[in-house]
């Protein structure tokens, strides 16, 4: 069994933050996932002293400037060979009273689908279980990742989006960074969550969570489909 609290959200596009300004008013401000058994960047300084007066006016182009990220699509399998997982993806929402929709069985992860999707801007989040009375769960071996591994989001559209780990942090769940978790920070990230720490036997949950952060590192495109039979050499 999962316990959810109220989780926020920020996107970059006008919709997202809506939706996540929506969200906050309503109150959701902090996500505790518990398992029983279960972006402008900063502008050059202007030259100065002999750089500045030797400057010569006249037309500039724009430097191209290459983002890295991927447009929005469905995120449909998540891969860290780290610990030997390979998982489809649900969608995930919130329930009636706001909290954040978790996957419904132990062997399952989610995506949280009002965020962004694994290789946009912002922050994306999978949540999944960490056991139950059966038996591991699908993020049983989360805690063990370390910075530099990697994670893997095959993406509808055909695109892999290539994360690496940053840290992973354990919060009790009053401590929850909803914010750090949720919010875009002006750049691509993907958060992991699930439950750690103290097992309380009397609510049947785990008193903490545990979060793996990571940030987008390499977009890998879909295959392009051969549109033709080579030319026969002469």
């Amino acid at each position: 069994m999962i316990t959810v609290a109220k989780a926020g959200a920020a996107g970059r596009s006008k919709q997202w933050r809506v939706v996540a300004l929506l969200l906050l008013l309503v109150g959701i401000a902090a996500i505790t996932v518990g398992l029983r058994g279960g972006a402008h960047a900063l502008a050059p300084p202007a030259p100065s002293g002999r750089a500045q007066r030797a400057a010569v006016p006249g037309p500039r182009t724009p430097p191209m400037v290459a983002t890295l990220g991927t447009a929005r699509s469905l995120p449909t399998t998540l891969r860290i060979p780290a610990i030997g997982l390979t998982v489809s993806l649900s969608s995930l929402g919130l329930n009636a009273d706001g909290s954040v929709q978790v996957p419904s069985t132990i062997q399952q992860a989610g995506w949280f689908r009002l965020g962004p999707t694994p290789g946009q801007v912002g922050s994306a989040v999978i949540l999944g279980h960490v056991d139950n009375y059966t038996g591991p769960g699908v993020f049983f071996q989360l805690r063990t990742l370390a910075a530099g591994d990697q994670l893997y989001v095959s993406l509808a559209d055909g695109d892999t989006a290539q994360f690496a780990v940053n840290s992973v942090a354990s919060y009790t769940k009053p401590q929850f960074p909803a914010q750090r978790v949720y919010a875009s920070h002006g750049s691509s990230a993907l958060q992991l969550v699930t439950c750690g720490g103290v097992f309380d036997h009397q609510t049947g949950s785990y008193l903490s969570n545990v979060v793996v952060y990571s940030s987008l590192v390499s977009v890998t495109p879909a295959p392009v489909p051969a549109t033709g039979s080579p030319p026969t050499p002469a």
